[in-house]
């Protein structure tokens, strides 16, 4: 499938994304999701190898209330929406959708991904939607991280650099 032409289109509210996006489908569906908060080369191998795995990559992106709530009330440093516009416009991604919630759980149960994808931090047994997505039939892949990339870290130089 390819993906719209214009980046904005590539954002879908939770519904739109059910709706146009949920089983049955054609489409062998990639799904991940984080902060993405100072986007990095880290995050641009982890998106190109997520979407080399199936033929549609929905990337589904915390609200600025939810990375408040895992990073801290310093983040995030880039606002939801910017941040949406800019992982909606590289080639890999071909939707993206915001979550609200702690975790995704709720969205993966709804769209069911046939892959579900996480960094090298995790492991299969401690991904969020596992059981949900491996009962449907689907699979859990988890990508090597690119060494010397993190957000976090980026975010902890930045600042050590300005003192």
């Amino acid at each position: 499938m390819s993906a719209p032409s214009s980046t904005g289109a590539k954002i879908l509210a939770r519904s739109e994304l059910l709706s146009r996006f949920g089983r049955p489908r054609a489409e062998r569906l990639v799904f991940t999701n984080g902060c993405f908060d100072l986007l990095h080369p880290g995050h641009v191998q982890h998106l190109e190898a997520a979407r080399a795995l199936g033929d549609l990559l929905v990337v589904a992106l915390n609200t600025d209330r939810s990375v408040r709530a895992l990073k801290g009330p310093e983040r995030p440093l880039v606002g939801e929406r910017a941040r949406a516009r800019v992982v909606a416009s590289l080639g890999a991604v071909d939707r993206v959708t915001l979550f609200d919630e702690d975790t995704p759980r709720e969205l993966i149960a709804a769209l069911l991904p046939d892959v579900l994808v996480k960094g090298g931090d995790y492991c299969p047994d401690g991904v969020v939607g596992r059981t949900e997505v491996e009962a449907a039939g689907g699979r859990v892949e988890i990508l090597p991280f690119l060494e010397g990339f993190s957000s976090t870290e980026l975010v902890r130089r930045i600042r050590e650099a300005g003192r």
